[in-house]
């Protein structure tokens, strides 16, 4: 609800808290009379965070604990009333002069501990802060502040004096929007079945929500143009792929999840078009559990059916009609897990299972395809004299009809088909069965991958060796390559055109070669949670940190990895110092590092306290860095005019949580900053680091960055609801436009700035599979740089003006989101 004209007397300021409220009352009062001692001796006052709150002052013809007192009336526009001071002019004219002018004789304002913190005869709905988790907000009717309340609390906001009505402020979603410009990531470290090459040349994998359609060595484009295409139809992480026959359609499985109200997304299948990127068939919503653990076409008929291997303790196996999306035969496989499925390419009767300890050999017979009629039947491979694996996490099927499986022993083991024995013949009567006929040791370790070769060779990856081999007809060794090892092991293997081979690995990277000339990655990741991001002041560079110890820096038009080094530690947070020579690295322990970014050499290694760093910020001048730590404090260093040499300066000392977000002002003189209480605090640095005693004073302060997620220029990007904890980060584009938000929904928003409305709207982004942690945008605002936390990924974005240049994103479609009502979901 906007600012209303207000009727009658006034008869509190509500919406100021009662520190700043009485400070407020303070500056309306008159002055005391000649003589008097005053209102208060400063052993009688208040005090908080080092403000001062005094009582009320005591007045004629009132007690002194009278609960509320007469003021003369004030000064309006229209130069009625007591004549005051300028300053007082203006701040009560511009809120008293709309109805003030009409009914002079009733103007009045009457102050009091309970008035100013907006407490009234009875529940007022608006300001009620309501039960734990409410947030609610009050538009302040004389227009000094706005109020809004996370977990009870609540907190105060004042409004800028150049904002005389809170209508004037900006509304609808903002003009510009994002599209998905490139993906980071690959992921190899917990997943299978997750490379693939197309009929296109294109190479297609996944990590979070999104399947990647990548061109090698390309440039930015659609289909024969290179670079990242994207399918984003899921609305969670992606855990497994199949690519069709006909090398266009692909499958792709999701896990179980749950939306932002905690209600649980069940797990499906899409089946869709790699060129067009449309979704041709939704697959099994409602009947799986968990997550889609494997899946595979079939290919004897022209992948006209689907085979699917849930993550319910059963791990139920199931055979779909591609066509029809319906479910023709559905069975319990095993309760250990399953790793593999495929269909025989010469019988699509015939289907093989393997994971945990089995090998389980298939016979499916379609019940005349109908619906749920038809069976399945297994039989176990039996080992014999070989040692049973823990594990057989891939198999193959070779021209001839057997089969190699990969075990955790490092074995290949051949299985071969032969007539079944007539004591054991199995419930669908199979006529013949599978049986181990040869096995070869082919690694030290577990094997992850098996590849048929479209010359009739087999390549084999190992785990623990990083090794990847050529095997010819009677598994002998052709020709084999070595994987370096701060690449991982290997977990995928795709061929693509001549000699050329793609490999995936476990430390989520894409590496192109061949066995002959060897590997080079060409999609690099980080392997772990990510929390620290920063962008280069002047180029397309950012930099991003997080529990896997590794600190990267990315070419954002080149899309690679310029540099990374191991921390040792893990890294939290980062910034670029302005001139761009060095970037500050903050780190759980309370240790920080400052480093060259051309000769990655760190240059200064300095620790304070104990506990983990949040927030590192240089000032925009260079001259300074504050460091906010989970100890509660703030530490300010001076900073040499190449930032390779620091040297403390003081402490921030007063909030009482630990530090989560800061902000220089443009001058570098003042610090913003907010913690885990929701407290919002102003420092005077370049004074003495002192804590600003009135918060009123500095409404009108301009901020160099805007990343602190509580503050009057942002507090309508808050849900209703909201415990706290909803945002992660947020960032305002340089030109002051647009502001980016990371929530804990695995969504990206796009608010208007300045966002002063509650409720305000936004477009809304998905891809992510785990809570966003950061957000950034580039130096020129081109691009927007959004990190997931556990699924490790790392989008960037091209932000699209209104009437500017480049591919039209996705129609915005309202859905659920942070701001159910008020969200555009792209």
């Amino acid at each position: 609800m906007g600012p209303q004209p207000l009727r009658g007397p006034v008869k509190s300021l509500v919406g100021p808290s009662l520190k700043e409220g009485a400070a407020a009352a303070v500056a309306l009062a008159p002055p005391a009379p000649r003589g008097s001692s005053g209102w208060c001796s400063p052993h009688s006052a208040l005090t908080r965070h080092g403000e001062i709150l005094p009582p009320h002052p005591p007045q004629r013809g009132l007690d002194r604990n009278s609960p509320g007192r007469q003021l003369p009336r004030p000064t309006c526009y229209c130069g009625q009333g007591a004549q005051r001071g300028r300053k007082e002019q203006a701040l009560l004219g511009r809120l008293l002069c709309t109805r003030h002018c009409a009914k002079p004789s009733t103007s009045s304002i009457s102050f009091s501990p309970r008035d100013i913190l907006g407490g009234r005869g009875g529940k007022d709905p608006l300001s009620s802060p309501g039960g734990p988790g409410s947030r609610r907000s009050n538009y302040n009717l004389e227009g000094i502040s706005v109020k809004m309340f996370l977990r009870g609390r609540p907190i105060t906001m004042y409004i800028p004096s150049g904002i005389r009505s809170l209508e004037e402020l900006p509304s609808g979603p903002p003009p510009e929007t994002l599209s998905l410009d490139w993906v980071y990531g690959y992921r190899g470290r917990d997943s299978r079945s997750n490379l693939f090459v197309l009929r296109s040349g294109e190479v297609v994998y996944f990590i979070a929500c999104v399947v990647v359609l990548y061109r090698p060595g390309g440039g930015p484009g659609g289909p024969g143009g290179g670079g990242q295409r994207h399918y984003r139809g899921h609305t969670d992480c992606v855990r497994c792929l199949a690519v069709h026959p006909d090398g266009v359609r692909v499958a792709s499985g999701q896990t179980a999840g749950v939306d932002k109200d905690g209600k649980p997304l069940q797990p499906v299948v899409h089946v869709w078009d790699s060129e067009t990127l449309l979704k041709l068939q939704e697959i099994g919503l409602g009947a799986f559990e968990r997550g889609v653990g494997a899946l595979a076409f079939s290919v004897a008929d022209q992948g006209a059916f689907l085979c699917v291997v849930d993550d319910s303790n059963e791990h139920m196996l199931s055979v779909w009609d591609c066509g029809r999306g319906t479910k023709l035969a559905e069975i319990k496989s095993t309760n250990d897990s399953v790793l593999a499925v495929g269909f025989s390419p010469r019988d699509s009767s015939c289907i093989v299972t393997s994971g945990k300890s089995h090998v389980h050999f298939w016979t499916w017979s379609g019940g005349a395809g109908l619906p749920g009629c038809g069976t399945l039947t297994r039989k176990q491979g039996v080992f014999g004299k070989y040692k049973k694996p823990k594990f057989i996490p891939c198999f193959v099927f070779l021209p001839d009809g057997d089969i190699l499986t990969g075990d955790s022993e490092g074995n290949i083991l051949t299985w071969g088909r032969s007539l079944s024995d007539s004591r054991t013949p199995g419930r669908g009567g199979a006529k013949e069965t599978y049986g181990i006929v040869a096995q070869a040791h082919a690694h030290e370790g577990s094997i992850f991958a098996l590849c048929l070769r479209r010359d009739g060779t087999v390549l084999s990856g190992g785990g623990r060796d990083r090794r990847l081999v050529q095997w010819g007809p009677g598994l002998v060794a052709l020709q084999e390559a070595e994987i370096p090892e701060h690449f991982g092991a290997v977990r995928a293997i795709a061929e693509g055109p001549g000699s050329e081979l793609l490999v995936g690995t476990t430390k989520n990277a894409l590496l192109r070669g061949d066995l002959a000339q060897g590997f080079s990655p060409v999609i690099q990741g980080h392997t772990d949670e990510l929390w620290g991001l920063c962008t280069h002041p002047f180029q397309n560079r950012f930099l991003t940190c997080g529990h896997d110890r590794q600190l990267c820096l990315w070419d954002g038009e080149g899309h690679a990895l310029a540099w990374s080094i191991d921390l040792k530690e893990t890294g939290l947070c980062a910034d670029f110092h302005p001139s761009g020579a060095v970037v500050a690295v903050g780190l759980n322990t309370g240790r920080w590092l400052v480093l060259d970014t051309e000769t990655r050499e760190i240059v200064s290694d300095i620790t304070d306290g104990n506990e983990q760093l949040s927030v590192v910020r240089y000032s925009p001048d260079g001259l300074y860095l504050a460091i906010g730590s989970h100890d509660n404090m703030i530490y300010i260093y001076s900073v040499s005019s190449d930032g390779a040499k620091s040297s403390r300066f003081g402490r921030c000392v007063g909030h009482s949580s630990f530090i989560t977000h800061l902000d220089w002002s443009k001058d570098g003189n003042f610090i913003m900053s907010n913690s885990g209480d929701y407290e919002i605090l102003y420092w005077d640095v370049a004074g003495g680091c002192k804590l600003l005693r009135n918060r009123y004073e500095s409404r009108d302060r301009e901020w160099a960055t805007y990343t602190c997620v509580l503050g009057f220029h942002v507090y309508g990007v808050w849900p209703d609801g909201s415990d706290g904890t909803d945002i992660n980060s947020l960032c305002r584009s340089h030109n002051e436009r647009v502001v980016a938000v990371a929530d804990d929904f695995c969504k990206v928003h796009l608010f208007q700035y300045p966002c002063a409305r509650a409720k305000a709207p936004s477009l809304v982004y998905g891809g992510h599979g785990s809570h966003v942690t950061s957000v950034r945008f580039t130096h020129d605002d081109s691009h927007l740089v959004s990190l997931g936390g556990k699924d490790a990924s790392i989008f960037q974005w091209r932000v699209l003006g209104a009437g500017g240049a480049g591919p039209a994103p996705a129609t915005p479609s309202r859905t659920p989101s942070l701001s159910p009502a008020s969200s555009l979901d792209v």
